[in-house]
């Protein structure tokens, strides 16, 4: 049984090697070699599931006292597995961006021209912020000072009346 899941990693690595190099490819290349590229990279992705699939029947197969090293490697393939699922994942948007832009005619630049725009507001906001921040501090402070100087003057008015009271 054991011989059968090594097979099956060795496939899964070999695999995950493909699929790794062709994800790298996808943002080159154009066109319907890009689209052709995407369908095979789902294809082995689907693939790799299933070979995923046929470790975790073996390992259900193997007796108990040398599964846990088995169900450890089973978790790191799996953990694999969702890397190249997200990397593939920010491909395809990488890809999906491109596409959008070749459509509506955007050169890209105006994107960079809206990122600094953006990026300057969100500075401008962040200064704003730090002044209401530190106007709200002077308020409270200055609450604080009125607080005890009320204090102090209903101490001195007792004082006052009771040296009256006195004479």
């Amino acid at each position: 049984m054991s011989s059968d899941f090594e097979s099956y990693e060795q496939d899964f690595a070999v695999l995950t090697a493909e699929i790794t190099g062709r994800i790298g490819k996808v943002p080159k290349l154009v066109g319907d070699e890009k689209k052709q590229m995407v369908a095979n990279v789902e294809k082995q992705l689907e693939e790799a599931r299933e070979l995923l699939e046929q470790m975790e029947l073996e390992v259900r197969e193997i007796p108990p006292q040398s599964r846990g090293m088995y169900s450890s490697r089973m978790r790191s393939y799996k953990q694999e597995m969702g890397k190249l699922e997200a990397d593939f994942k920010r491909s395809r948007i990488a890809y999906s961006d491109e596409v959008r832009n070749e459509l509506l005619g955007d050169d890209g630049n105006s994107s960079e021209n809206q990122r600094a725009h953006l990026l300057d507001n969100t500075e401008r906001l962040e200064r704003s912020s730090r002044r209401l921040e530190a106007g709200y501090q002077i308020a409270v402070e200055t609450e604080q000072i009125g607080q005890e100087m009320l204090e102090n003057l209903s101490h001195d008015r007792e004082k006052i009346q009771r040296a009256r009271e006195r004479v």
